[in-house]
């Protein structure tokens, strides 16, 4: 039965989820129930997973004390939008305030101490202040010390001391920061909410012969979409019919909608623009690119990002030394140095009211929560703060090339003949051989001739052989033509002064050579090359331009090939003919050498210097698997302008994060301070704790506004 348990795990969404002091006890509410085995609660996302057994019943009965809602994670669930006036509790602090303001018109026309007046603030605190009672009462009986007890105390003991004005204020101020604190919070988890509803929910569906539009959880892989113009796709699929501008901004950041033919992958999320496609289902729904994006989303800003860990640290032993030394003051002055009771209780109380940690608490989580949102609406897939926080602080930035500073894609540069030949009879001959093989050099001259319009059927070859690492042959017009590398053709004629000066130019200039000729004549060369990103030169300056002290290119290709791009995009070294072990030995290298090194390479060939950098960074994550998997960060685009804009995220996180520890830290000290001469008083403190709470969550919104 024990295994049984242990092998459960249930998700949840939650709804109601006001901070982090109440998701700490909702924690250890659940844990206390006798089947529940471990708990997993994620407070940026407002998710929870229960490993062993309880019901939802269960699970809300733990979070009654805030209200909180529990929901299975995949229940589809209509979100009632209520504005912010017509919340039952914001109503309740405006008619707090409405008597707040009467008790202070009635204090200073008929005194402080009249009946009217104490009976006139005692209803705005209460008014304001029943939920706070509620749950503070409570954890008092049991001996909890939380932000509420804290409070409850705190107002409790200004009534006592005849101070009904103060606490009236201290709940207002206490009742008003705590909704906006809660308003700010899900402005913060919007975006997590927002990546969610991007995929439709129903699509219509051809299964067979019957079209019919259904649920997405009941579409099967194999099963044929129906896309309209306008429309999005509801599941990651393949197009098998028609073609059209699809706008995948949602998944990838791109701004320019991309064209979609047959056999072209889509996804989920994205927007069909122009023409009608029929897509085959790919994947399950749970397994989406998009699904994938909002379930490392969402794990990411559950995981505890350094500065975070540092601050829940220093919060365990802050509390409980804040209501030592509130008590010290409360009880030391007056039995021992003959001060009076009601001053140094007060005191005692503003004390109480001005350490509640809750600013230094949310300080980090708000802060990552927001940027690692922001990150994915933008295509920049962020696995965690940690590797947030490491961005910031980078050093070095190595590159592989395929595919990264590189398209990918060789293509035909230059064509030179050397004899009666025109270029197109060139190209033709090379494509007729070149048809035959698997290169992909192979692949850039039939592009080429198809692009110049030159058909197949004007050249044919016959008797087609390779020709190891060399080239290889085959009869085109009755003529036995040799296309390969120079070697070929040094081991069957003397190649020319020319040729060889032509030949040496072209691969100084990072281009491969390819020989066009019969057993006595070169007739023709063909340069070919790996085409620079439009962007690679423009990114690289600008990582130089924000502090990066060195860019570096790692490439298996030759030494002429990865100086000459190296220079063309402006790279501070360029290391060549490395096989990825040696890749791997290079990072490990300039760790030892600056400390915080990134990797960008395409998260396949490169994962062992991936994993082995500070920051692993994986290019086009969108549709790539091992992308996603292998890296920390993923530039789900492939669109290296992506890389400044994250790094300059992730400083901006860590400056903000440093504002408010120094804001919380540097408010509550000032407040301490002014306990001595007697300047605080309780409005004072709850409103340097609660003020500090509410700007350290607004400047942490600032992130939102992080633009590329």
């Amino acid at each position: 039965m024990g295994e049984a348990l242990e092998d459960s795990k249930q998700t949840y969404r939650l709804q109601g989820l006001s901070c982090t002091n109440c998701a700490a006890k909702f924690e250890k509410n659940i844990r206390e129930i006798q089947t529940v085995n471990d708990v997993q609660l994620n407070f940026g996302a407002s998710k929870l997973t229960v490993i062993g057994e309880a019901t939802v019943e269960q699970i809300e009965e733990a979070g009654a004390f805030d209200g909180i809602k529990v929901l299975p994670e995949h229940q589809r669930i209509e979100e009632i939008k209520i504005p912010f006036w017509k919340k039952a509790e914001n109503k309740n602090t405006m008619t707090s305030l409405v008597f707040l303001i009467f008790g202070y018109v009635s204090m200073y026309s008929l005194g402080d101490n009249h009946l009217t007046t104490i009976l006139i603030f005692a209803l705005s605190i209460l008014i304001g202040g029943f939920d706070l009672f509620k749950v503070g009462l409570k954890n008092l009986t049991k001996l909890q010390f939380d932000m509420k007890t804290l409070m409850t105390i705190a107002i409790i003991g200004a009534a006592i001391i005849g101070e009904w004005s103060e606490g009236a204020v201290v709940v207002f101020l206490f009742a008003l920061s705590e909704a906006l604190e809660s308003y700010s919070m899900d402005k913060a988890r919007r975006s997590i909410r927002s990546l969610m509803e991007i995929a439709p929910k129903r699509a219509f569906v051809r299964r067979g012969d019957q079209e019919m539009e259904l649920d997405v959880e009941d579409i099967l892989v194999e099963d044929i979409l129906i896309i309209k113009p306008g429309q999005k796709l509801a599941m990651d699929g393949e197009v098998v019919q028609g073609q059209s501008s699809i706008n995948q901004a949602a998944i990838t950041g791109e701004s320019i909608p991309v064209l979609k033919t047959v056999g072209d992958e889509v996804f989920a999320g994205t927007l069909n623009e122009e023409g009608s496609l029929e897509v085959k289902v790919t994947k399950r729904v749970e397994d989406t690119t998009i699904s994938k994006i909002i379930h490392l989303v969402e794990e990411a800003q559950a995981e505890r990002a350094p500065s975070q860990a540092f601050v829940d640290k220093f919060a365990k032993y802050y509390t409980p030394a804040i209501i030592a030394i509130a008590l010290l003051i409360a009880i030391v002055p007056p039995l021992f140095m003959g001060g009076a009771w009601s001053e140094w209780i007060y005191r005692g109380l503003a004390v109480l009211v001005v350490g509640c940690p809750c600013a230094l608490v949310i300080s980090t989580p708000v802060a990552i929560v927001t940027a690692i949102g922001n990150a994915a609406k933008k295509g920049v897939l962020i696995k965690g703060g940690i590797h947030l926080e490491e961005a910031g602080r980078l050093k070095v930035i190595a590159f592989d090339k395929t595919g990264t500073l590189t398209k990918g894609t060789p293509e035909v540069t230059e064509i030179k003949v050397f004899n009666n030949m025109d270029e197109s009879e060139v190209l033709g001959i090379s494509m007729a051989i070149e048809r035959f093989s698997q290169h992909p050099l192979a692949s850039a001259i039939i592009r080429k001739a198809e692009e110049k319009g030159i058909s197949l059927n004007d050249y044919s070859a016959e008797d087609f052989q390779s020709i190891t690492g060399k080239g290889a042959r085959a009869t085109v017009k009755d003529t036995m033509y040799y296309i390969g590398n120079p070697k070929l053709f040094n081991e069957m004629v003397s190649l020319p002064s020319s040729v060889q000066e032509e030949v040496k130019t072209l691969q100084n200039q990072g281009k491969t050579v390819m020989l066009l000729g019969t057993k006595q004549d070169i007739i023709g060369l063909i340069a070919v090359a790996d085409q620079v990103r439009d962007s690679s030169s423009k990114v690289i300056r600008k990582l130089l331009d924000i502090g990066i002290q060195k860019t570096i290119m790692l490439t298996g290709d030759n030494q002429a090939t990865g100086q000459a791009i190296g220079k063309q995009v402006g790279l501070s070294e360029v290391k060549a003919e490395l096989l990825p072990q040696d890749k791997l030995e290079t990072i490990k290298s300039l760790k030892e050498q600056y400390g915080k090194v990134a990797m960008v390479g395409d998260g396949v060939n490169d994962a062992p210097a991936l994993s082995a950098a500070t920051v692993g960074i994986a290019m086009g994550g969108a549709g790539t698997d091992t992308a996603i998997e292998t890296a920390d960060i993923a530039l789900m685009a492939d669109d290296l302008n992506k890389l400044p804009y994250t790094i300059q995220l992730s400083r901006r996180t860590l400056g903000i994060i440093m504002q408010n520890i120094t804001f919380a830290l540097g408010l509550k000290l000032l407040a301490l301070i002014l306990i001595v001469p007697g300047w605080l008083t309780l409005w004072m403190a709850i409103f340097a704790d609660m003020g500090a709470t509410l700007i350290v969550v607004i400047n942490s919104l600032r992130l939102i506004r992080v633009k590329e």
